[in-house]
């Protein structure tokens, strides 16, 4: 990885996933039971034991913005784009502090918001985006996000994948976000070779019940940023190897697969300036300070 190490590099993994990775099968036995004949209850079988498996290496797993209310979410979300989530938080708390509200946004001077969310990448777009939902709730919705999916993605720069963060995350309201890594896993492990979003959406909405849909999410991406990664997935690290088709597609020796992990897998900070209580790796640090995405293994 490039970038300064810092001392926790090499340690163990945080004890859930030490405990998890104990109790099953060690990565190198490979994917045993999965085949290209699979039936549709055993995809059922496989799908929810691999959720259930990730819930036990990531009982921590959470959004991994930094946010304070359904606006901050909803305005992060936006920002997230092309990004990492790290950069987002760097990058919002200055924001929130000159437009704390949706009327505030709503008034911004468009080169100033530019100016501040210039890290974010595609800046002008976003602004354009943030000015226009932010007006959007300033007249249409009184100042406050709607709880509906299908008020959501009426707002300018808003689809579905956003407003499943902003509903799960915010309200309470079960979805399943489909992101890149959520994507790529999924499909890693054949429970859809769809490529378009809301079809993997459909089809993993209906492998498990509507109460396991933004825990699944987060438990997912979770996986996808420390081991499963696009390029040189950490195979021989991974606790779930035994349950996963695409099991040596990438480094399956222990040790080499140990140095690929990310963030707290690895030793490094996490994506959240302000994370959880309970999340067992170090926070970011602000913008500026030098703990830079490739420092911390960033994907």
């Amino acid at each position: 990885m490039p970038g300064e190490q810092n001392s926790a590099v090499g340690e163990q993994a945080p004890a859930p996933a030490r405990k998890s990775a104990q109790k099953r099968a060690t990565a190198t036995k490979g994917a045993k039971g999965v085949s290209g004949s699979e039936s549709r209850l055993a995809l059922v079988r496989r799908a929810r034991r691999i959720n259930r498996e990730l819930g036990e290496v990531y009982p921590y797993a959470h959004p991994e913005l930094d946010f304070r209310s359904p606006f901050e979410l909803l305005v992060a979300t936006v920002l997230s784009a092309q990004t990492t989530d790290l950069r987002v938080n760097q990058t919002t708390p200055a924001l929130f502090a000159r437009y704390p509200t949706p009327e505030d946004l709503a008034a911004a001077v468009p080169e100033e918001l530019e100016e501040i969310i210039r890290p974010t990448g595609f800046f002008r777009a976003k602004a354009r985006s943030l000015i226009g939902l932010s007006t959007a709730l300033r007249d249409r919705f009184r100042g406050e996000v709607p709880g509906r999916l299908e008020d959501l993605v009426t707002l300018p720069g808003v689809g579905r994948k956003t407003a499943n963060v902003v509903l799960g995350n915010a309200f309470g309201v079960p979805g399943v976000t489909v992101d890149t890594h959520f994507g790529r896993l999924v499909r890693r492990w054949k429970w859809t070779d769809e490529e378009d979003p809301e079809k993997v959406e459909a089809v993993v909405c209906g492998l498990f019940p509507k109460s396991d849909w933004t825990m699944l999410s987060h438990r997912v991406i979770f996986h996808g940023r420390r081991i499963c990664h696009a390029r040189r997935p950490a195979c021989g690290a991974c606790p779930i190897a035994q349950l996963c088709p695409a099991y040596g597609e990438g480094e399956t020796d222990p040790e080499k697969a140990k140095k690929l992990l990310k963030y707290e897998m690895g030793g490094y900070p996490g994506q959240r300036l302000a994370p959880p209580p309970d999340f067992p790796g170090r926070p970011a640090a602000p913008l500026g300070t030098g703990d830079t995405d490739e420092a911390q293994g960033a994907v």
